[in-house]
Formats: structure tokens, C-alpha cells, sequence
């Protein structure tokens, strides 16, 4: 979702409302102290009509959480399990965080505003439902980075410092709070289906598989395979796809998520939820984000794995209600559409047409892995080596040459924004997020950040919309 969004005006539309009984508990907002504006995404407030909210109208909507017009009367917390590193607990759900109001993009996509460091939940458990300054700044930071590299990740809508002091363990304490909006496609977990599965909710099942199609976009089901005409196959055929294109451009943007739960894991194949995470400082398939990861299930080389071992629970899951083969054949298309994927993601990043991409896809499959080989041999940043095979600067070791190779007798994008004449392309290294934040923490000066939010999203206009698998919005 690479550029501006086109304004569109409020439409409102609680779908959820349907099913919130049985997925959702209503609550009530923290209290905060204080309310500053902090982070206001405008062109996303345009793209569904809130852009005209003035400072006092944002602060109402999103620190004090009163309604929106024609939208939920009140919070929800959504229900879910799900597998934390593997381990399954059902002791989870929205414990600093609820879905605020459901509406319609321009494109007519369901989109949810919700929150994190809103308040306690039912699920909180002895947690305080906060959510640090810097942990809302270091969102900001992931998104931008991630949209303007073509992922399909949720937006950071707001951020609000609230005047509470946090004490957290794993960082100077106390420190500064905040609460923050995100606008996205839908909070619909694997863990929502997991849970229903857990406590054999059967009709909520297929309730909540309808709800899914009804509401997330979906292709014609080829004709083929009939069998995708049962709801749950469809549905994880569908999940399948837009996970595997997720898992591909996590590689190709050189991110690392952190923690891949299926209780993060967004069946509209949206990327959400950041914590722990980073971006390469060199291609390293064994680089980690969480301190706590020592076994380095979710490392970097391993993204696809996690994420395809995800969808398998998601097909355990829908299997009280869907006989197995069709299932298991579901799953079993993730590896060839991963692989493909890659050449999309990887060809889009180097400039290389789609068509050709398409035409071309040994070839392309060969870009790739040279790439990557030539990633590791020279050592560079992979932002700053895509950068240079993009704009004919590459090293002259041997894998860089099949890189510049190859790309010599493809049919390439015109590049003729003014950002590929820069010295060096923009980053998201830990070390510029830090920097981001000392400025703030010490002087309260947020000129880095905003201007940093400036060059990342003149970077997405120069890249230009990212490739996306049949159904999913552009």
C-alpha cells in the first residue's frame, strides 16, 4: 500500500457487532492524566474520513475513547488463544488493547480502529495495560518502514502521550507512556478460531468462517477445485496465500517480526503487532529480534517456516467443522506459493517488471539466490545492496556480477524519482531507532521522527505499489 490513499469520506459500519457476544467482551478506557498529540497519521484520517477531527476531536476519539458516530457503543476485547512459541495458552486475549469502531476504506475494505495501551481487560492478567512512549514511537517507526517496502502491515493511526510514569523491566524506568491507534484490516487471529476450537464452539466456528469470507476480500475459487467451495477450505486457502505473500515480504524487506504467535498472526495476512523487532543490519538467516527467542524459533531464515507451521493450525483448528484431505492439500500449496512470492517481492524491489517476473520465473528464481548469495559474500546492508543493484552501483565480486548480470537483460521498471538519485537509501537500523528516541527522551524533540516519517514515505512513492496475491487489496 505503497503511496497516498485516496480520501474517502466516515462510513461507518460495526460488522462485528453480529458476532460480538461470543468473540469480544465490552470495557471501559483508562482514565489517562494528560493527553498530548504526539503522532497523527493525516492521510490515513483522510483515507476514512477523519481527517477533519481537530485536536480536541482526536483527543476525544482517541485518548478518551468516546464513540464514533453510527459505530460501537463501546470498546470490545477480543477472545483468543494461541500458540506462544509453540506452546499452546488460553489464558489470552486483548489485555491492553480493544477494538475502538469498525469502518469502510475507499476501496470498501472493513477496516478496525483499535488499540494498545488503552487500559485493562478482562485478559490483562498482571499486566497494567499500558504501553510505553517509546514502544508507540518504535511502532511508528515499524510501519512506516514496512508500507513504504510494500508489505501489507496496519497503519500507526495516533499516538497520544497519556502523563502516566511506567515502570517496565526492560527499560529505564520509569518512563514515559502513551496510547496509540492502529487502523487495519480486520483483528481476526488464528488464535480466534483456536479458542472456539479449544472450547468445541462448533456453530460459533462456522459462524466466525462466514464472518471471515463475508468481510475479508476473497477470489473466485478456481474451477478446479470444487472442494474450495466448503467455507473452512476456502477460507484457509485463502489464508494460505496471503501468509505465504507476508512470510515473502518479511524476507524481502530484510524484517524480522519477533514473535510470530498465531495470536499475531492476522487471517487478512496483514502484518501487525510489533514488539521486538528489527530490521537486517547484514543478510544473517540466524538474526533474532526478542532477547527471549535463545532457541531462535522465529529468526529470521526461519519467518516462513513459523508462519507456515501457523496455518497448520489454523487447518487443526477448522477441522471439527471440515473433513481433513481438502485441508491438508490447502497446506500443502504454501512452499510453491512462498517460492513465488519471492521472485514477486525480490523482482519488485530490484525494478524488475511483473510481467517479466511472470515470464521469466526460472530466471527470476536465479535473481533471487543470487541475491542472497551476494548478500552474504560482500556483507552489506540488504537496504543499501538492493539499493545499489537497483541503481547499477553494486561491488564487482563475482555474485554481485550475476546479480548486475541478470539484471542487464530484464525488462526493468523506469526509475525516475528523484529518490533513486540519492547518495544511500533509507534504513530502519536499531541504532537510527534509538537515536530517534533519545532525541525525544531527553529533550522532548520530535523533529527526527517526523522527518524521518517524511523520507520513508517519499522512499514508498518512489517504489510504487507492491505486487499482491489474487484478493488482497493494493
Amino acid at each position: 500500500m505503497s503511496g497516498n490513499p485516496q480520501p474517502s469520506p466516515y462510513r461507518p459500519d460495526p460488522a462485528i457487532a453480529g458476532i460480538a457476544d461470543w468473540i469480544s467482551d465490552p470495557v471501559r478506557p483508562a482514565d489517562f492524566p494528560q493527553a498530548s498529540i504526539r503522532f497523527r497519521n493525516q492521510r490515513w484520517a483522510e483515507a476514512v474520513g477523519l481527517g477533519g477531527l481537530d485536536d480536541d476531536g482526536w483527543i476525544r476519539h482517541f485518548a478518551r475513547f468516546d464513540p464514533l458516530g453510527r459505530n460501537l457503543p463501546q470498546p470490545l476485547a477480543l477472545r483468543y488463544h494461541g500458540h506462544q512459541f509453540r506452546t499452546y495458552n488460553p489464558e489470552i486475549g486483548d489485555g491492553r488493547g480493544f477494538l475502538f469502531a469498525q469502518l469502510r476504506g475507499g476501496d470498501d475494505r472493513l477496516l478496525d480502529l483499535g488499540t494498545k495501551g488503552s487500559g485493562q481487560t478482562p485478559y490483562s492478567r498482571f499486566g497494567d495495560g499500558r504501553l510505553t512512549l517509546k514502544g508507540a514511537v518504535r511502532e511508528v517507526l515499524a510501519t512506516e518502514q514496512l508500507e513504504a517496502l510494500g508489505v501489507y502491515t496496519s497503519k500507526t493511526f495516533s499516538v497520544i502521550e497519556t502523563g502516566e510514569q511506567l515502570e517496565r523491566g526492560d527499560e529505564p524506568s520509569p518512563t514515559r507512556s502513551a496510547v496509540l491507534v492502529r487502523l487495519s484490516h480486520g483483528h481476526i487471529r488464528i488464535g480466534s478460531f483456536q479458542r472456539l476450537a479449544a472450547l468445541e464452539q462448533h456453530e460459533q466456528l462456522g459462524m466466525l468462517v462466514d464472518y471471515a469470507l463475508r468481510h475479508y476480500p476473497s477470489p473466485p475459487p478456481p474451477t478446479d477445485a470444487l472442494e474450495r467451495d466448503q467455507p473452512p477450505v476456502r477460507l484457509l486457502h485463502l489464508v494460505v496465500e496471503r501468509l505465504a505473500d507476508m512470510a515473502a515480504a518479511y524476507a524481502s524487506a530484510g524484517f524480522v517480526h519477533g514473535v510470530l504467535n498465531t495470536d499475531n498472526m492476522n487471517i487478512s495476512g496483514e502484518s501487525f503487532d510489533y514488539g521486538p523487532w528489527r530490521f537486517l543490519p547484514r543478510w544473517d538467516p540466524a538474526f533474532t529480534a526478542a532477547y527471549f527467542d535463545h532457541g531462535g524459533l522465529y529468526a529470521f531464515g526461519r519467518q516462513a517456516e513459523a508462519i507456515h507451521w501457523n496455518c497448520a493450525q489454523l487447518a487443526i483448528a477448522l477441522r471439527p467443522i471440515c473433513e481433513a484431505p481438502p485441508l491438508v492439500a490447502a497446506l500443502e500449496r504454501f512452499p510453491e506459493l512462498y517460492t513465488a512470492a519471492i521472485r514477486r517481492r525480490f523482482g519488485w524491489r530490484l525494478g524488475v517488471t511483473p510481467e517479466w517476473i511472470e515470464s521469466e520465473a526460472e530466471t527470476a528464481g536465479r535473481l533471487v539466490e543470487a541475491a542472497e548469495r551476494a548478500m552474504r559474500e560482500s556483507d552489506m546492508q540488504p537496504d543499501a545492496f538492493l539499493f545499489a543493484a537497483r541503481t547499477g552501483q553494486l561491488p564487482g565480486e563475482s555474485a554481485a556480477a550475476d546479480v548486475a548480470a541478470i539484471l542487464s537483460e530484464a525488462d526493468r521498471a523506469v526509475d525516475d524519482h528523484p529518490y533513486w538519485s540519492d547518495d544511500a537509501p533509507q534504513t530502519m537500523l536499531i541504532e537510527e531507532v534509538e537515536a530517534i528516541w533519545a532525541d525525544i527522551d531527553r529533550g522532548d524533540d520530535w523533529s527526527a521522527l517526523h522527518a524521518k516519517v517524511d523520507a520513508l514515505r517519499r522512499m514508498g512513492e518512489a517504489h510504487g505499489p507492491a505486487p499482491r496475491p489474487a484478493g488482497q487489496p493494493g
